[in-house]
């Protein structure tokens, strides 16, 4: 029983971090929307959301050993989780940036709902488990 309450609990645990990393790129997105050559970046939530529950962690990050002086240090770096994606463009601008500000609004209003969504919903498992708790 507790596994499958655990489980329930870190789907919105995972969802509820990957809401609050999203908008942070969409936020500096916001932020860069005056910035020459900027291109806006966003992430696939669904996908990554998969992959979290999957347990698709980061890998880490790879490092060559060196067995003369000469040798040059290398290391090989995996992919970041979210696979920052860039934004096409709907409209380019003269000076290189992507950030097409009605589109990051509304991303941004949609991503802030469905994380207060998210906190809501958790909250109220919560409270329904607590009072089923103190029930017993």
């Amino acid at each position: 029983m507790t596994d499958r309450i655990s489980q329930d609990l870190n789907f919105f645990q995972q969802a509820i971090s990957l809401r609050a990393q999203r908008q942070e790129v969409l936020a500096s997105n916001i932020a860069n929307a005056d910035t020459p050559n900027y291109k806006a970046r966003d992430f696939d939530f669904a996908q990554a959301l998969r992959g979290a529950m999957e347990g698709s962690m980061r890998l880490p990050d790879t490092r060559l050993a060196l067995t003369s002086a000469r040798h040059i240090p290398a290391k090989a770096l995996s992919p970041d989780p979210q696979g920052l994606m860039y934004r096409v463009p709907v409209q380019p601008s003269l000076d290189g940036n992507t950030v097409d500000m009605d589109v990051e609004r509304v991303n941004f209003a949609d991503n802030t709902l469905k994380y207060q969504t998210s906190l809501a919903v958790l909250s109220g498992r919560i409270r329904g488990l607590m009072a089923a708790m103190q029930q017993q």
